[in-house]
């Protein structure tokens, strides 16, 4: 078995999850938990406790140093690790890491990535470290690739040359359960209703794409159809998903030039994954799927070479 390098956690605002991987990337254990940033100076021991009570149940050496990412580096987190400015690489983060002070064993958190060109204004934290992960594209000759990260905070980043350049976030999850909880559409969208309407979404994606400026009017419109034409009407829930996703690419394209010219990686898992791939694929859009989780892992492990060795 191969010795262990380091200890590597992804740490965001409601997980846990760390790998113990050897020097070459093999990972000889890992943990997955619900200790958040949210929760974790609630535990027991605070953030120092939930992490060694993860690396005692892989019986990890006492002087096995630990790379982290995420909230954990926030500054409502274990210890505040500044911002690093765009453009960013591995190089970056290591350099941007802070160490725990006091802390039994060696324990470095990475910073986040900011933006303040052309004041586009914008931050990131844990992203960038599964962006810069991503295995080098061979289809791109110019080396400047599209980056789509969907979640409660969607990032669209531009990587060049393996660097991270550029990116926009967009507050699409946010959107949603602000509109379905707290306007006139939390009247026509069922609780509970977990059904996905491939159609209606892919109808409604397409409108938000292409008028962009009638969002606020389309919206609207799921709640008089409700009304008017009930058993017509499109799935409410499936249409105001649409529609956000769909608007939300409309922006994409408007700030990063066009969305036709570009394969976009897609890091996402799950119902979102699909989505937003039902979403590209009613656009006639590409899309190529990505391992976000092995992504995070090869971040860290290039900021750990670089910050230990």
């Amino acid at each position: 078995m191969s010795t262990a390098f380091a200890a590597l956690v992804d740490w965001g605002t409601t997980s846990f999850r760390l790998w113990l991987v050897g020097e070459d990337g093999t990972v000889l254990a890992e943990r997955r938990g619900g200790e958040g940033m949210a929760t974790a100076a609630e535990e027991p021991g605070g953030f120092a406790g939930v992490l060694d009570r993860h690396l005692a149940a892989v019986s990890v050496p006492a002087d096995l140093p630990v790379v982290a990412c995420g909230m954990v580096g926030a500054k409502q987190g274990w210890l505040e690790a500044p911002y690093v400015e765009t453009p960013a690489d591995p190089d970056s983060l290591a350099a941007g890491a802070v160490k725990v002070p006091g802390a039994e064993r060696p324990v470095f958190i990475l910073p986040g990535v900011c933006q303040r060109a052309d004041g586009r204004f914008d931050v990131m934290r844990g992203e960038e470290t599964q962006i810069l992960g991503l295995e080098t594209s061979q289809d791109r000759q110019d080396g400047r690739e599209l980056v789509c990260l969907p979640g409660t905070h969607s990032k669209w980043v531009t990587l060049e040359k393996g660097r991270l350049a550029g990116f926009a976030t967009f507050v699409t999850g946010d959107l949603f359960a602000a509109i379905a909880g707290h306007t006139i559409l939390r009247h026509s969208l069922t609780t509970g209703d977990d059904r996905f309407d491939a159609a209606s979404f892919a109808e409604a994606a397409r409108a938000a794409f292409a008028h962009p400026a009638e969002i606020s009017n389309r919206l609207f419109a799921i709640r008089a159809g409700g009304l008017l034409a009930p058993e017509a009407a499109p799935h409410a829930a499936s249409t105001l998903s649409g529609l956000l996703i769909g608007l939300e690419l409309a922006g994409a394209a408007s700030r990063f030039g066009g969305l036709g010219g570009h394969v976009v990686r897609l890091v996402a898992a799950g119902p979102l994954a699909a989505r937003y791939r039902a979403a590209f694929s009613a656009l006639g859009l590409d899309a190529t799927a990505e391992d976000g989780e092995a992504a995070v892992r090869r971040g860290l492990l290039a900021a750990a070479r670089r910050i230990l060795t």
